[in-house]
This record gives C-alpha cells, structure tokens and sequence, in this order.
C-alpha cells in the first residue's frame, strides 16, 4: 500500500505550529511569518517532502505561479537562446514556464494562446510568426502579455526590442569601414515587418533605395541563404560583401560559398542580424549584431510580474552589440577567437553553450 502524502496538518505538528502558519508560509502571505519559525516550517516541509497543493494555491491567491512563452521556431538558435533566458528568469523566481513552438505557423500559434489562457497562466511572453499578433484573443483575456519584437502594437502591449533599423545600418557602416561601397542586403520575406525594417537601415546607410538590384527578399532559412549564393553565382552577380536578415540566412551562405570554393571575406564579406553562440563556430566565424538577451528577459518578467508595471504599454528598447568574427575581415584567420564570439556575455561558455539566461 503506498505511503500517506504528507499534510499541512502533518507539516503543522512537525513544525510545532499552526496549519494557518504553514499556509502562509508556503504562500508567502498574507500575514507575516517570523524568520525563525518560517526556518522550522521549510525544515518540516522539507524533512516530510510536502508537496503543495498548486491548484488549491492558484485558488487561495488569484495566480498559478505559471507563465506561457510563444516563440515561432524553436530550432533557430537565436530564438532558443530567448527561450533559454526567459527560462531561466523564471525559474530564478521559483515559478513554472510552458513553452509554445509555433513551427512557423500562425494557427498553431493561436492555439497555444487559447492553450494557455485556459491553464490561466499568469502572464504570456509572446514571439509572433508574424507582426500580425493575435489582437482579437488577447484583447478579450485579462492575462497580461510582453512582446519580443517590435510588431507595431499601436500602445497595446509592452515590448522589449532592440531598434533593428538602426541595427543593420551599423552593419552597414561596419562594412564601409572596410572599404565596401557596394553592399547587398538580404532581408527576408516581404510580408513580415522586420524585413521591412531591416531593409529601412540598409537604406540610410548605402543611400540606396529599397528596389535596388543589391535588396533581395528571402526566407529566414539556411536553404534560402544558400540557394541566393548559388544563384547569384552561376549569374556572376556576387556583390563584394553582403548584409544577411538573420543568422540563419548567414549560415546557408557561408555554406554554399565553401561548396563553392569562395573565401569569406576576399571574395566576399558576410555579417548578420540577430546571431548566437552559434556564431562563434561557423567557418569563418560570423560578424553579428547580438541583443542582451538576459536584460530582456528581466525587463519582460518585471512587466509581467510586477504589479506597478501593470499598465505599462511602452516599447523597451535596447542597445546591442556588433560582435565581431572573421567574416567581416575584422579577424585574422590566422587568430579565430570563437571562444570569445560564442561565450559573448556568458559567464561559463565550457559549461553552458549559450549567450543567455545566466
């Protein structure tokens, strides 16, 4: 026959105290609890292994201790990486995470918002497929929401974001400092509003215009990156250095340039928007702009948690950093410094292979 699942009531008689000051304790409210009876209530708690009853918890306090995080594709690293630094965050705090990987797909994406609302999280972290986020669903939930992007909320939702325009501009100028004067961008697919964004930049940089022969728009995928290197290739059209939407494009073409025996950066110089550690271990190593994730995620839980910062609708946005690989020509090949890329802002890269949510 199993054991008894340990009770308050049993806590209580551990403790020597009352089942009242094993309630508020465990709940952390809402009468205060002295410290030292407090330490004897955790020491039976834990001598016993009592478990709280979460759902009579979420009753008794109004919240579940639980939030939602929605991403697009979780197979990309940078998007894991965010996912990794939301986690942790949460986690710190001592409450429960439910991850939503949308696949790129808007109606899986809705979904897991209904998902999530019926699980009455407390909050939802929100990375949309597309800037055309699911405003008819959120605007009918009391749960509060922080967006990862900058996705025209129009005083909706609170954001944290980095300003991508000026992001790739910088890029730009990264690129003229090494003589280029000719640079192509490849945003991607012309639906989405960060292309748009992107390609915003890359203009008041170069003093081009969007239709230039140098603007391409492109999936947010290796294959796209690759199949744009191939192409431009076999039509001897290969500009001399090239500004990629995402890191994953980046990759494809700095694939498609080793198949075909192209050197990055003599012959062509490649750097991208939003990269990770992954970065730091490409061949060459690739010159990206990376966001602070971790302060973002901070940001996002005090705006969803914080109860003063309920009717905060602000865009937070952040600086960033332009880190540097051999990509570019900043770097000798004779020098990788990968170590260096990969564990940007990570206190134990050996450990942990992410540049976030420590």
């Amino acid at each position: 026959m199993p054991n008894k699942r340990p009770t308050r009531e049993d806590v209580a008689r551990e403790a020597g105290t009352s089942v009242a000051v094993v309630t508020y304790t465990v709940n952390n409210g809402p009468r205060p609890v002295a410290p030292h009876t407090r330490a004897r209530v955790l020491a039976a708690i834990k001598k016993l292994g009592y478990q709280p009853n979460r759902a009579a918890r979420a009753l008794a306090m109004g919240k579940t201790g639980t939030y939602g995080l929605i991403l697009p594709n979780i197979t990309n690293p940078f998007i894991s990486e965010i996912a990794h630094a939301v986690q942790a965050r949460v986690h710190h705090e001592g409450y429960t995470l439910l991850l939503g990987d949308s696949a790129d797909d808007p109606a899986r994406e809705r979904r897991f918002l209904e998902q999530f609302f019926a699980h009455q999280v407390d909050g939802i972290f929100y990375m949309g497929t597309t800037e055309k986020l699911a405003f008819d669903l959120l605007s009918h939930s009391p749960v509060r929401v922080v967006v990862f992007e900058d996705s025209r909320l129009d005083g909706r939702f609170p954001s944290v974001q980095i300003d991508e325009a000026l992001a790739v501009q910088q890029l730009a100028e990264h690129l003229q400092g090494h003589g280029h004067e000719h640079i192509a961008m490849m945003t991607g697919p012309g639906g989405i509003w960060n292309s748009h964004l992107r390609l915003r930049g890359w203009c008041q940089a170069t003093g081009y215009d969007a239709d230039s022969a140098l603007v391409t728009w492109q999936a947010y995928s290796r294959f796209a990156g690759y199949q744009w290197l191939m192409d431009a290739h076999e039509r001897g059209a290969l500009p001399t250095a090239l500004i990629t939407g995402n890191e994953r494009q980046a990759v494809g073409v700095l694939a498609a340039c080793a198949d075909l025996g192209m050197r990055v950066p003599e012959d062509m110089a490649i750097v991208a928007v939003n990269g990770s550690s992954h970065s730091g271990f490409t061949v060459p190593s690739l010159t990206s702009i990376r966001q602070p994730l971790d302060a973002m995620a901070n940001q996002a839980f005090a705006l969803l948690h914080d109860p003063d910062l309920a009717h905060d609708t602000q865009a937070h946005v952040f600086d960033f950093d332009i880190v540097t690989g051999q990509s570019c020509g900043c770097i000798s090949m004779d020098a990788p410094s990968r170590h260096a890329i990969a564990s940007w802002r990570t206190h134990d890269s050996g450990r942990l292979d992410s540049v976030a949510g420590l």
